[in-house]
């Protein structure tokens, strides 16, 4: 039985075909591996990106914090002063209540800006945060306790800005 003209290129198509299969699904699987190397470097090139943009925006508010750190520390000497001056008696109680509103809305000032005032006296003596100018020996105070600031210390927004000058019982 002979078989029509249309059905022996058919055939043959088919065999053509079949023998190209192999090679199209061996490129099929490499342009796929290409697609997912592509894709992983694009998540991963992403990703780098990502923390780039965080780690600048770290460094740009850390700058920002440092100069600020400075502006205070300039600042901390004056604010001394008006403690100093609060506490001295003078005759006229207007000038005495104006010194006294002016340093408080100025430590007000400083507060919202980040300065934290350091409670030292009757605390336990950190060497991190106090400096010992007076060792007393105190027979009614705790070892290693501080007994009095003779300059007060200062943080800003969690960081040492200034240690505490103080007077330390020792037994």
């Amino acid at each position: 039985m002979d078989l029509p003209e249309d059905a022996v290129s058919i055939s043959g198509e088919a065999e053509a075909a079949a023998e190209a299969m192999p090679a199209a699904n061996a490129e099929l699987e490499t342009l796929a591996r290409e697609k997912a190397e592509l894709q992983d470097l694009l998540l991963r090139r992403q990703a780098d990106h990502e923390n780039f943009r965080r780690r600048m925006e770290k460094e740009r508010i850390e700058s920002s914090e440092y100069g600020a750190m400075d502006a205070l520390k300039a600042l901390l000497p004056v604010l001394d002063d008006f403690e100093r001056a609060v506490g001295v008696e003078c005759g006229d109680k207007e000038y005495a209540r104006g010194m006294e509103l002016i340093y408080q809305r100025t430590l007000d000032t400083l507060k919202k800006l980040g300065l934290e005032v350091m409670v030292a006296e009757g605390a336990a003596f950190d060497p991190h945060l106090h400096h010992a100018i007076e060792m007393v020996s105190d027979t009614d105070a705790a070892d290693q306790t501080v007994l009095g600031e003779f300059q007060r210390g200062y943080n800003f927004k969690g960081r040492l800005l200034r240690p505490a000058l103080v007077r330390v019982a020792v037994k």
